[in-house]
């Protein structure tokens, strides 16, 4: 056995004993909502642009995007643009025709500025609308077309109705041995008072339509792998693999 053999084996043994340390798996969920109070996702940039995720996500998409080598990924959920120069930079490190579509109903115009400015603008395209209108979806069909190796994010509004539709619409999109990553997820195991502002909640938010969406699609199903190695993470069941 080579030594990255022996490394891999030994990391994933430790993978599958770490999700049976149930005493750490609450320590990370009350970690997670302590510092959820605080909003610390919001601590990090990418390239200098804000991209409001935990970096411990960050590093499952890095990982992602690198074994899959999509040629298109789609992302619904711009805000201030970090996430999508974060998947732009990645596909420029893979290089060749790869491109991102980012949707989001509100694209201010600040943030447009700072992301078309960025050097790597050019693998990027802009959906301004709601990513589950029809013509918002039209829109996106027609930039995908010719792509065979999809990626899809779904990071936009977090109501259960929204986020259902969104999977309904965009999991088609997903190639087979892709991910569609639902975010935001962690929204079920944090306590309501967190999202009193919000039009989602408990029961009411990307995992339970997740739930809703697994029940008659058998095309995906929840990469437990990733959570079982993350412990810290904002979308906890929301890595779903396109098995079919």
């Amino acid at each position: 056995m080579d030594l990255l053999k022996k490394f891999n084996k030994e990391k994933s043994v430790n993978n599958e004993r770490l999700s049976t340390e149930t005493n750490i798996k609450d320590v990370s969920l009350e970690w997670l909502a302590k510092t959820y109070r605080y909003r610390y996702p919001y601590n990090f940039s990418w390239l200098g642009v804000p991209i409001i995720q935990y970096p411990q996500d960050i590093m499952a998409m890095q990982e992602i995007i690198w074994s899959v080598q999509p040629d298109l990924i789609i992302e619904t959920g711009i805000a201030h643009g970090g996430s999508l120069l974060f998947y732009a930079s990645m596909l420029e490190l893979l290089g060749g025709d790869r491109r991102v579509i980012g949707v989001d109903i509100n694209l201010k115009k600040h943030n447009r500025d700072i992301i078309e400015a960025h050097p790597h603008s050019q693998r990027i395209s802009m959906v301004e609308g709601s990513s589950s209108s029809e013509q918002v979806f039209k829109e996106v069909e027609y930039l995908a077309r010719g792509r065979k190796k999809i990626l899809v994010c779904l990071d936009s509004s977090h109501a259960h109705a929204h986020v259902l539709k969104e999977l309904e619409l965009y999991s088609p999109f997903v190639s087979q041995g892709s991910y569609l990553v639902v975010f935001d997820t962690l929204v079920e195991i944090l306590p309501d008072t967190f999202f009193e502002k919000r039009s989602w909640s408990k029961g009411d938010n990307p995992y339970s339509a997740v739930q809703e969406f697994l029940k008659t699609n058998t095309d995906f199903e929840v990469d437990t792998k990733i959570d079982q190695k993350l412990l810290i993470t904002a979308n906890p069941q929301g890595y779903l693999k396109r098995i079919n």
